[in-house]
């Protein structure tokens, strides 16, 4: 097995934490618990999706709070929070009060871009305003001020009985270091890595880049021009902190009943992975299932894996919760170690 350019240090997992509209509770419970076994299995980040108008988590940083008070060691994430649903003042207040409440383990993914389905609820989300919203970059840079201790008016002092501050507060040490944007396009890439944020990765790029690449688009190519993108321009170089996050699902431990039902998870998710789709030309990574070592040999030989030093595993969408844990398990005994892991724990 050829060995990697980078040895594995940081492992962590991806969830949607979905839930039964009927009893939502226990969806959001049952995340927990995985955030739970996952500082349990050494894990050293678990990361929540961010999903409006469905039935998966809505808001991570309350989650994320309340897993900081479950947890004592596990860094914290989102992957991501798509800005265009946020007022970037009031997102920095909550994130900032949630990393000191979890002793500085949060850890911030967020993208930009319109919200879904913006016609459709531009009224509700934006009622006076819909039509001069910028959904940009810019979105993220005031974010990143907010966070980073600039001022946010010029005002501060004594007022009556109040006393007022001109940056937002809490100022949580360390937090706008610890900020990431998850892109999937060169100029997202280049962005991140100029204005000093961490680069997440997914398992959706878009096909573009020289031409050769566009006309037969190599999801790992593509993707390792990203990370390099994004260190060429980033202050750290090399150093740069870039997290790759791929559906892997390890069947070790997993019964036939649960081998069966990944495979055909993986077989109906296939056909897309052949070639763009749609008209932004996303490109989707084909999911990884078998044995960890068969996984482990894939990963070693896939091109973007090989630049990385951090993943974030997601996790398939419609799984149970047994068998989140069944994958998790497998990931941290057997698949983390294969790629030269160590738990800290």
């Amino acid at each position: 097995m050829p060995p990697t350019s980078r040895p594995l240090r940081k492992l962590g997992f991806l969830t949607i934490g979905l839930f039964d509209e009927a009893d939502p509770r226990r969806g959001h419970e049952s995340t927990l618990e995985i955030i739970e076994l996952g500082e349990r299995l050494g894990f050293d980040s678990a990361w929540l999706r961010h999903r409006h108008l469905q039935y998966g988590i809505s808001s991570p940083v309350a989650v994320l709070a309340a897993a900081s008070q479950r947890t004592s060691r596990i860094e914290l994430g989102t992957a991501v929070i798509p800005l265009g649903w946020e007022n970037p003042l009031r997102l920095a207040e909550d994130l900032a009060t949630v990393d000191i409440l979890s002793g500085g383990r949060i850890n911030p993914g967020v993208s930009v871009g319109p919200p879904m389905h913006y016609d459709r609820v531009k009224e509700a989300l934006y009622p006076d305003t819909a039509d001069v919203e910028d959904f940009g970059y810019e979105r993220v840079r005031r974010l990143l001020d907010f966070v980073r201790g600039k001022p946010v008016t010029d005002f501060s002092g004594v007022e009556g009985f109040e006393v007022f501050s001109d940056r937002v507060q809490p100022q949580s040490p360390g937090l706008g270091n610890r900020l990431w944007y998850g892109g999937g396009s060169l100029r997202s890439a280049q962005w991140a890595g100029e204005h000093g944020m961490n680069f997440l990765t997914s398992s959706v790029v878009k096909a573009e880049g020289p031409e050769d690449a566009v006309q037969s688009p190599d999801f790992a190519q593509i993707q390792l021009s990203h990370i390099r993108a994004f260190r060429a321009h980033h202050p750290d170089g090399e150093n740069a902190r870039v997290s790759q996050g791929l559906v892997v699902i390890p069947t070790d431990s997993a019964t036939p009943e649960q081998r069966a039902k990944y495979e055909d998870y993986v077989a109906k998710r296939t056909p897309r992975t052949t070639s763009p789709q749609g008209p932004a030309r996303l490109l989707f990574a084909p999911d990884l299932v078998g044995s960890s070592a068969e996984i482990a040999e894939r990963l070693h030989a896939h091109a973007a894996f090989r630049e990385v030093d951090e993943v974030a595993f997601a996790l398939p969408f419609t799984f149970e919760h047994e068998d989140y844990v069944q994958i998790l398990t497998d990931i941290a005994t057997r698949l983390g170690p294969a790629l030269g892991w160590r738990s800290g724990t």
